[in-house]
């Protein structure tokens, strides 16, 4: 494709240095063979934090110092992203997750970098805050967010339990000095408040004073509290997304759908958790997402718990999630593999990825012709965050020797094909 089309903005991210066994980003990596959902087989040549230039097979050379890397039999993507996840408890479903910071900095980075394995190149946490732990998890989620630098992009929410009343008080300070510490949007669970149209009032006067995005744990199953909250978020940018939002699922139709329409004329986003629910909202359940698209309400789709007390054998797969959008709810899959990933870089403020020059080069690439058998048996992956090559995770599939296999030609996964 020509270079010279417009291009959106650059990230705001700093380039990351180079890491041991990963080629750098600004060597201008080239991407062989991978296949397209549209059918094409293209080289891809990435140059920085950028895709520099996309064209037919074996048509590109790599730039000045550049290398390599063969994607024939895989289908390349742009990367999902993981808009609801949870860094401090992740990985405690043995017992109570450990207060101490070292362990919840540990958790977090492994957690993250589990997901990033799986693709997801930018995560947002959702961390509590106040309690016993006070500010330490949050802090720790924020170590961990340094120590990922250059690999993925980890960004923190504070999640307070109490904000009104006296007992809030304490709460509302810590919102504000975990803005403070570097909190990228403003969360929390109304649901989990005396008084949650308060809750969300004061949720919504500090993102305002910050000019920060508002992320809120909501089960939504009180249609008069949802139309509170749509009526408050109305007027705030840079936005508002509630999640998981389970009980909306099991309104009335005809509720609903208003909700969905009080939902899209606010602007307001709705992360869902296919997988499962998650420690704060305390329910399971997916929202109507036919309902909501329909209205035009942006639907995105996050993992949340991982392997804790809320889903202890959670995975924290985005395409394990876009395949439950799929397969659960009848999406098409490029329907469900959007979710997952144009729709949640959005919910986290992050520009649009496609395969086209210009674009940001955070790509997954997965074996498999096309998106509906990559959702289904999305083993191996190449997982490329800011032009350079962060995860690998490589599937074999062997058959003993057998007749039937040989004469029919039926596909198998050897390891000479793996990268």
């Amino acid at each position: 494709m020509p270079d010279d089309r417009p291009q959106p903005p650059r990230s705001p991210f700093p380039a990351p240095s180079a890491a041991p066994g990963f080629p750098a980003g600004p060597a201008g990596l080239l991407l062989c063979g991978a296949r397209l959902t549209d059918g094409r087989t293209v080289d891809v040549r990435l140059g920085g934090d950028r895709i520099e230039a996309v064209g037919t097979a074996g048509s590109l050379v790599p730039g000045p110092a550049g290398s390599r890397v063969d994607l024939g039999g895989y289908l390349l993507l742009p990367a999902p992203a993981e808009p609801h996840a949870h860094g401090d408890t992740a990985l405690s479903a043995d017992g109570p997750p450990s207060c101490d910071p070292r362990e919840v900095q540990r958790r977090a980075t492994e957690a993250a970098l589990l997901q990033l394995g799986h693709g997801a190149t930018a995560l947002r946490s959702h961390v509590r805050v106040g309690e016993v732990q006070g500010l330490d998890a949050f802090a720790a989620v924020l170590r961990a967010r340094q120590s990922l630098r250059g690999l993925a992009e980890l960004t923190a929410v504070a999640m307070p339990r109490v904000l009104t009343g006296a007992a809030g008080a304490d709460g509302l300070a810590l919102l504000r000095d975990a803005v403070k510490m570097g909190a990228a949007a403003v969360g929390g669970c109304p649901d989990t408040d005396p008084d949650p149209t308060g809750y969300v009032e004061a949720v919504l006067e500090v993102a305002s004073e910050h000019g920060l995005p508002v992320d809120l744990h909501t089960d939504a199953a009180d249609p008069a509290r949802l139309a509170r909250i749509a009526a408050m978020a109305g007027g705030l940018r840079p936005g508002v997304t509630l999640g998981p939002c389970g009980g909306l699922g099991r309104l009335p139709k005809e509720a609903a759908g208003r909700a969905a329409d009080q939902l899209a004329a606010a602007g307001v986003g709705v992360v869902c958790l296919p997988q499962g629910g998650c420690g704060a909202a305390g329910r399971y359940g997916t929202p109507p997402i036919r309902v909501l698209r329909a209205a035009g309400v942006r639907v995105a789709a996050g993992s949340g718990a991982l392997r804790d007390a809320a889903n202890p054998v959670g995975r924290g797969d985005p395409l394990e999630a876009a395949y439950l959008l799929a397969s659960r709810q009848g999406l098409p899959p490029e329907t469900a593999y959007e979710a997952v990933s144009t729709a949640a870089r959005a919910v986290l403020g992050l520009p649009e990825v496609r395969v086209e020059a210009g674009f940001p080069a955070d790509l997954l690439a997965v074996r498999g012709e096309d998106l509906a058998g990559a959702l289904s048996l999305a083993y191996s992956r190449i997982v490329v965050h800011r032009g350079r090559v962060v995860a690998r995770t490589s599937a074999v599939r062997e058959y003993c020797d057998s007749a039937a296999t040989a004469a029919l030609g039926l596909p198998r996964q050897g390891r000479g094909g793996v990268p």
